[in-house]
């Protein structure tokens, strides 16, 4: 039994259907990446897996348990955590207040200390405000926010958008580490080539459908998959 499912899932924004019969499967300790053009419905693939979206037919499993229907509060106690877009950090407040209200109903919270030793960076500006990081900061920051509820699925939508490669090395070191250390991610980004440095699996999605499934090595071999699909080289 897989950690998490998506069996035939479509999901709709508002009239318009998005996700067609889509299914994946993600095992525990895992690194699947979600790949494909713009529009090709990733996020809202994400979305839905957190209960953002609710499917109009089909089902998410959670340790074979059903969690579609369920709101996106009940999902992320059960173990899952998406680090959104758009970041959604608190501006207002400082680093260290941001981890302590994400930490405030998890049930088994990881420390500040842990996360420190994780984001260095974090710990030098764990008093500056969240507006007051760069973008790279900030993304760190929303990494954070999920580690420190101890997630075991962490979702990360496009992490790596608009940073500058140094920034966008660290954070796959970090991607990275947080893997070995047992969590299982599933990230959606356009930049192909790093995602699939991280990933053990991988799925196209075009249109709404998934097209293709199978290892970063395999989806090498095949580059008029890429070509046709993601328009890049690999």
């Amino acid at each position: 039994m897989s950690l998490l499912e998506a069996d035939r899932i479509n999901s709709y924004y508002g009239d318009s259907h998005i996700l067609f019969d889509v299914s994946l499967r993600v095992e525990r300790n895992e690194v699947v990446a979600l790949l494909g053009r713009n529009g090709a419905g990733k996020s809202t693939t994400l979305k839905t897996l957190m209960g953002v979206i609710v499917p109009k037919s089909g089902s998410v499993r959670l340790d074979g348990e059903a969690v579609n229907g369920l709101p996106p509060y009940a999902i992320a106690r059960r173990g899952i955590q998406l680090v959104p877009e758009e970041r959604r950090i608190f501006g207002g407040v400082t680093v260290q207040e941001n981890l302590k209200i994400a930490a405030m109903t998890a049930a088994k919270p990881l420390s500040m200390e842990a996360i420190y030793e994780t984001f260095p960076r974090l710990g030098e500006r764990k008093r500056s405000r969240g507006r007051d990081l760069s973008g790279g900061e900030q993304q760190m920051l929303a990494i954070a926010r999920a580690m420190i509820r101890d997630a075991r699925i962490i979702l990360l939508d496009e992490p790596f958008e608009g940073l500058a490669p140094i920034i966008v090395r660290d954070l796959i070191h970090v991607c990275a580490n947080l893997a070995e250390s047992g969590r299982t991610i599933v990230i959606v980004e356009q930049n192909v080539v790093a995602a699939l440095s991280l990933a053990h699996r991988c799925y196209i999605l075009n249109n709404g459908h998934v097209v293709y499934e199978g290892t970063p090595a395999r989806l090498h071999e095949e580059q008029h998959v890429v070509h046709k699909y993601l328009g890049v080289k690999v």
